[in-house]
């Protein structure tokens, strides 16, 4: 199939604009979460929202984002209020909280999902598509809920661009200075369970995560300055929504979800070898500089001590 005329299939376009929007957005609040060491956090709380997302079907019969985007607010309050439950009150550390909670609740939600599916109408939810995405079943409609969700996400992240900066950077100065961190901690908690509802349709519950922290990852490659990492991680999310869905449009029977995250992988690949300063290359041709440096100087001091 000729790629071009891919542009010109609306269903195409409508995927294409949805993916990007996602990957956009996703890589804008991914960033904040990697630097706050909280990565498997972003796991946690796409795995957390399967329940919601099931419950919500349960109660309201239809397949509506605005009603799996409720259902899976609720989940991931929830999630964390039980992470940081577990923290503070038991010897168990977050990490392994983090783990407690995930499978737990994405138990719960397989649970509700195979429900579902026995269910009279469980032959039309199709929310087993959700678990790793079916960005082919995306309409007009979704597309455009998507656009304003990622565009309110986006618009959220500049607007606290400072808060989140110094909540990420150094939280003691943050509470020092009068933040309210907390409030701000679960504030960028319920952005990072928007955007993984908004993304369930497209990457899947399972692979959100990686779209969440893959772009911000490669992005830290290319930069040491907070504002730049946060756009091109924006950029390369927005490049592996297009690529990923580029590639399953031209071959039949490939997944769009898993493509997406793949192409993420592939531009952290490029980032971790070919990066200025950070990359492998560059690391590599600094230690053969120094080494060449030191031979030369050792050479010279032979040169002179043997005169």
């Amino acid at each position: 199939m000729n790629w071009l005329s891919l542009f010109s299939d609306p269903n195409t376009q409508w995927i294409l604009m949805g993916s990007m929007l996602l990957g956009l957005c996703s890589g804008v609040i991914g960033s904040f979460a990697y630097l706050r060491k909280q990565s498997l956090m972003g796991d946690a709380l796409s795995h957390a929202a399967l329940p919601g997302v099931c419950l919500a079907y349960m109660v309201t019969g239809t397949k509506s984002i605005f009603f799996f985007l409720i259902g899976a607010i609720i989940a991931g309050i929830l999630a964390t209020v039980a992470i940081g439950y577990i923290t503070r009150n038991s010897r168990i550390k977050q990490d392994s909280a983090l783990g407690i909670i995930l499978t737990v609740f994405f138990g719960v939600g397989i649970v509700l999902l195979t429900q579902i599916q026995h269910s009279s109408s469980g032959n039309q939810s199709g929310l087993d598509k959700f678990l790793f995405g079916h960005a082919a079943s995306m309409i007009k409609l979704d597309v455009y809920t998507i656009a304003g969700i990622s565009a309110v996400l986006v618009a959220l992240c500049f607007l606290f661009f400072k808060e989140f900066k110094l909540l990420s950077f150094d939280p003691g100065f943050a509470k020092g200075i009068g933040l309210p961190t907390i409030l701000l901690d679960q504030f960028m908690m319920l952005l990072i369970v928007t955007a993984v509802v908004i993304g369930i349709q497209a990457v899947g519950v399972v692979l959100m995560a990686a779209l969440l922290i893959t772009p911000a990852v490669a992005a830290r490659y290319w930069t040491e300055k907070l504002h730049v990492m946060v756009i091109l991680s924006g950029l390369f999310g927005a490049f592996s929504g297009f690529a990923g869905t580029l590639v399953s449009s031209m071959v039949n029977n490939l997944p769009t979800g898993p493509l997406i995250v793949l192409s993420a992988t592939v531009l952290f690949i490029i980032s971790v070898l070919v990066a200025p300063n950070r990359g492998v290359l560059a690391k590599t041709r600094l230690r053969f500089s120094v080494k060449n440096e030191h031979k030369l100087f050792t050479n010279k001091q032979v040169k002179e001590k043997s005169l």
